[in-house]
């Protein structure tokens, strides 16, 4: 299997539940936040989507440009903003080279370091697997107990 398609499978193992999650926030509960300080359930959700697009632009592109462009999303469900970036994101991911992959960027302005383009990826999987836990907590506090396994094993 190509590094690319490694790479894929592990965005797409924790992304479809992540998607699984967005569905159960209903839009009664899109500005809700388990403490004052937390993001609201849609910055959350918005947060994730738009930073992993961010962390793979900036990836393919082999510079820190990437993660300063704004993106306009169009006034739709939270789950179908999520099915937009799972595969704007996915078709990114697929088109990555190995050479792209190896390609090392300048990110000191930003985390201190370079950061190989497959680092960068990684820490992308790393921070959706962080803020998905922080998604589990906040779709148990709207009441909802069945809940899919962290991952999807395939």
């Amino acid at each position: 299997m190509e590094r690319k398609d490694r790479i894929v499978q592990e965005f797409l193992s924790h992304r479809s539940v992540t998607e699984e999650l967005i569905q159960k926030v209903d839009e009664k509960h899109i500005d809700y936040k388990p403490t004052e300080t937390s993001m609201s359930a849609k910055d959350l959700i918005t947060h994730m989507l738009h930073s992993f697009y961010r962390f793979a632009l900036t990836a393919k592109e082999g510079t820190p440009e990437g993660f300063k462009i704004k993106l306009e999303d169009p006034e739709t469900s939270l789950a179908e903003l999520a099915q937009t970036y799972t595969e704007k994101t996915k078709q990114l991911l697929e088109s990555f080279t190995d050479g792209e992959l190896d390609r090392e960027i300048d990110l000191t302005k930003i985390f201190g370091q370079k950061v190989a383009a497959e680092q960068l990826v990684q820490l992308a999987i790393g921070h959706e697997i962080h803020h998905k836990g922080n998604l589990f907590v906040y779709v148990r506090e709207m009441g909802h107990t069945d809940l899919p396994l962290y991952v999807k094993l395939r």
